[in-house]
This record gives C-alpha cells, sequence and structure tokens, in this order.
C-alpha cells in the first residue's frame, strides 16, 4: 500500500476497512500527484502536457498492464479489480485542468473544479468502501477540494473557493455517515477543521482536540 505522509490522513484511512485500504490509499497517491504536478508547473502548456500524459497512461490502464509507476501500478492492482475503469479515474484529471487557466476562477468554474476533481475521487472511493445512498459524497467531495484549494491559493483567490467549500462541508459533515464510509467524512472533517484556520497557519496535525474530532466520527458517523 502507498503510504500517506499526513498522520491525519493515515488515521483516516485506518477507518476504512482492511480490504479496502489500499485501494483509497492508491486513489488519494493519485489525487496528490495530480496536485504536485499544479504545484511544479509554471507554465499552463507544461502542466497540460502532464496532465495530457497522465489521462492518456490512466486509460490506457483499461486495454494494457501499467508501466513502471509506482501510482499506476497501485491502481491496476487495487482499484481497477474492483469494477473502476482507468477511464472513470482519468476523469478527475477534468478539475485539475481547470486550475491550468490564467484568468481568476469563477463560480461556475470552482464548481466544476470541485465536481470532478473532489466529486469524482468521491465517487469512486464510495464505490470502493461499499458507501450507501446516504453517505453526501457529492457535497463531502466538492467541499474537501475546494478547501484544500483555498488553503493554496493566496488571500484574495481563496476567498471565494474558501466560502463555497464552507457551505459543502457544512453540509457535509452535518450528516451520518454510514460505518463503510466513515473514512471519507473524517476526511470532510479534517478539511472543514483546516478551512477554520487563520491563512497562512499549517494545520496542527495530532492536537488533542482534532484527534478527538476524528475519533468521535469513527464512532458515531458525525
Amino acid at each position: 500500500m502507498i503510504e500517506p505522509a499526513n498522520p491525519e490522513r493515515m488515521l483516516a484511512l485506518s477507518y476504512a476497512s482492511e480490504q479496502s485500504r489500499s485501494a483509497l490509499a492508491a486513489v488519494l497517491a493519485l489525487d496528490d500527484t495530480l496536485g504536485q504536478i499544479l504545484r511544479t508547473t509554471r507554465e499552463p502548456l507544461v502542466g497540460q502536457m502532464r496532465l495530457t500524459w497522465w489521462h492518456e497512461a490512466l486509460v490506457a490502464l483499461d486495454m494494457a498492464p501499467p508501466p513502471a509507476q509506482p501510482v499506476l501500478q497501485a491502481l491496476a492492482a487495487e482499484v481497477l479489480p474492483r469494477g473502476i475503469s482507468g477511464a472513470t479515474l482519468a476523469g478527475m484529471i477534468d478539475g485539475w485542468e481547470v486550475l491550468l487557466d490564467p484568468d481568476p476562477l469563477t463560480r461556475p468554474g470552482l464548481e466544476a473544479y470541485a465536481a470532478a476533481r473532489g466529486g469524482g475521487l468521491f465517487a469512486v472511493a464510495g464505490q470502493i468502501l461499499g458507501a450507501t445512498a446516504r453517505d453526501p459524497l457529492a457535497a463531502a467531495g466538492a467541499g474537501w477540494a475546494l478547501a484544500d484549494l483555498a488553503r493554496h491559493a493566496r488571500d484574495a483567490a481563496a476567498r471565494l473557493p474558501a466560502e463555497m467549500a464552507a457551505t459543502a462541508l457544512a453540509d457535509a459533515t452535518r450528516q451520518r455517515w454510514s460505518r463503510a464510509a466513515r473514512a471519507l467524512g473524517a476526511l470532510a472533517h479534517i478539511a472543514r477543521m483546516d478551512l477554520s484556520l487563520p491563512s497562512g497557519v499549517s494545520p496542527p496535525v495530532g492536537a488533542p482536540r482534532r484527534v478527538a474530532r476524528l475519533a468521535w466520527h469513527r464512532f458515531t458517523g458525525r
């Protein structure tokens, strides 16, 4: 299994069943990899080329064995056998491509980004975990993606995604999550706690109140 570096994400992953944990970790590793492309690429054209490579590589998983790339190998081994296609995984790239636009992001653009990146990831993860129809996957995924964007954006650019994230996460975290999907509920709670921090302040990973909040969610679904 690809191990996440963030201890709180490791805690959230521990809420998933042992049979689903590696597949969920692989999907999150894909998201981390795509995010790293955006963080390390200054030229939109270069970023587009790198994202296109990943799109083609993911689609190709449906037709051929993966190349010697750890994330692709983990997806092929853990995710595709669960009936999730490489083409479905490639759909998440549509969200990242929105961020390549040099113009300021509008609400429709942010909605498209959140739905493709976060909504797509949480939909796939929900299928992996056996989520129920009552689990607020779309709201949680959108809010999670928008909160992450807001945390990495400059103050002025962060305002709108932060407002949109707060609304989506408030809706997602007031619901009672099924036991199977509580790993995703935990990610939504982590994103909401991060969103409440002042700009420029790193999340206090491992803080007792945060750990206690996640433990409460694990046992109650709230």
